[in-house]
């Protein structure tokens, strides 16, 4: 049968990977399990953070159940917007996400928004909230993307780098799969597979550097919202780097333009302009009273 995913600069085969397991005659997607406890361990981070800084831990048990539940809804809603052309033809299909379709912007943008209002309500600094709970975010994002790995999908273009990836061609689904890709259809003992790059590892491995960043600059920052700028410049250039290897590109409409590279700009062109202008202002404040 030989190996569902190789790695053949690394001399790693993985062999009987499955996608899903059966409990009970139900079969769950190994992609749901791995975000549900990229979600755990994210809290588990954000109340690690909380009790770094002297603030309530229980506090952020209650955003995270309630990031986590308008997160996947604009997970869902910008991936559907995005994909418009399929779902105005298939509008059953909008609330069927066992078939697959998150998109992680669309997750942070919604959890941002639930994260204001609930600091808002609970009458606590927005800035403070947000500075603690983007290092859980990370951990999530972290974990979360190897569900990619176990889906066969978010994957790069034809390469031949230290960490190619081949997938047998049977195990992905035919819309992921481009001219360019059939063209490079690497034979292995009779078995046909693609060789791409493996852009969930390099976005996974891309995060754990930013998320080191953020911890050790926990104690070191010099106002609230600080580290939730240094998350949104880091993410954002390695988004946007990664982002235009992948070959499942969600565009702007009729533009050509892949969405959430032009959303990663943006992010790091606004939040580098902040983060300089606020060091400006540090340092005249410092030099006046100096």
């Amino acid at each position: 049968m030989g190996a569902d995913i190789r790695f053949p600069h690394l001399g790693i085969e993985i062999e009987n990977l499955g996608k899903s397991i059966s409990i009970f005659g139900f079969s769950i997607a190994y992609y749901g399990i791995i975000i549900a406890f990229a979600m755990i361990c994210g809290y588990l981070m954000a109340a690690y953070q909380a009790k770094r800084t002297g603030q309530n831990t229980e506090m952020y048990l209650d955003l995270t159940l309630w990031d986590i539940v308008f997160a996947v809804i604009g997970a869902r809603l910008y991936y559907v917007v995005f994909s418009w052309d399929y779902y105005k033809d298939n509008l059953s299909e909008i609330i069927n996400t066992r078939g697959g379709g998150l998109a992680i912007y669309g997750g942070v943008i919604a959890g941002v928004i639930t994260t204001f209002v609930f600091s808002k309500i609970r009458k606590v600094s927005f800035l403070k909230v947000t500075d603690t709970a983007c290092a859980g975010l990370l951990v999530g994002q972290i974990i979360g993307r190897w569900g990619n790995f176990f889906n066969r999908e978010a994957f790069g273009g034809y390469t031949d780098n230290l960490f190619a990836m081949q997938i047998k061609m049977t195990d992905v689904l035919q819309t992921n799969l481009n001219k360019s890709l059939a063209k490079d259809v690497v034979m292995v003992d009779g078995i046909k597979y693609i060789q791409v790059h493996p852009t969930f590892l390099y976005e996974s491995l891309w995060n754990i550097m930013v998320l080191l960043v953020i911890l050790l600059f926990t104690k070191k920052k010099r106002y609230d919202g600080q580290l939730f700028l240094l998350y949104i410049l880091g993410y954002g250039c390695g988004r946007f780097w990664i982002e235009g290897l992948r070959t499942d590109q969600l565009l702007l409409f009729n533009t050509g333009i892949p969405v959430s590279q032009a959303l990663s700009a943006i992010m790091v062109i606004v939040s580098a302009i902040i983060l300089i202008t606020n060091e400006v202002r540090f340092r005249k404040k410092k030099n006046i009273k100096a």
